[in-house]
């Protein structure tokens, strides 16, 4: 009988929905949205958005609840998936986050600042599907989440709507979008 127990170690678990939006398929991202909500990590649990649009003038933002675990997981993780969220020189900027929707027809998270107020949201829901991979596909990390495509998205910064759309993705041979709800999703590295 195989053991139902991952041998590896679990490095965070919570979510981390994204939106990447361009003008056209194939063409080049004009945003470029990570926002995870982590239950838990050695950094602790919080909420961190990683920005860069033509409303940032194309300069990475970062936006946080939990600055140690936001620089952690730009240490560990996001440098591996999109380097430019990795460098720890862009300052923290506090922030408030807020969730509503039902994630069935539409999601939208909310961060507030001092003088900011982003909104990203998710709707035309596509059908959830799960991803698996192992430790070694993401730098030394595997991950195991529930991906909910979605097929239009929106990204809003003090009332201005970033340009672009999500655009098809292929994700191995499931068909999908730069788009998704990322829950339950859960990182691992070997022990």
């Amino acid at each position: 009988m195989v053991s139902p127990i991952d041998p590896n170690e679990v490095r965070l678990t919570g979510e981390n929905s994204f939106i990447r939006l361009a003008a056209m398929e194939g063409g080049t991202e004009t945003t470029r949205a990570s926002h995870w909500r982590i239950l838990r990590s050695p950094g602790g649990p919080g909420h961190v958005l990683y920005l860069t649009s033509e409303l940032t003038n194309d300069e990475v933002r970062i936006f946080s609840d939990n600055p140690d675990m936001a620089r952690w997981l730009q240490e560990e993780i996001e440098s591996v998936l999109h380097p430019p969220f990795g460098d720890q020189k862009v300052p923290i900027v506090d922030a408030e986050f807020y969730r509503s929707g039902n994630g069935i027809t539409f999601s939208t998270e909310t961060v507030e600042t001092q003088s900011e107020s982003i909104s990203l949201t998710w709707y035309k829901l596509g059908e959830p599907f799960i991803i698996r991979f192992e430790p070694g596909a993401m730098g030394p990390h595997g991950v195991y989440s529930c991906l909910i495509p979605a097929s239009a998205a929106q990204l809003t910064v003090n009332g201005a709507t970033a340009e672009g759309t999500p655009q098809p993705d292929a994700i191995g041979e499931q068909m999908s979008s730069t788009a998704c709800l990322a829950w339950s999703e859960t990182w691992v590295r070997p022990r």
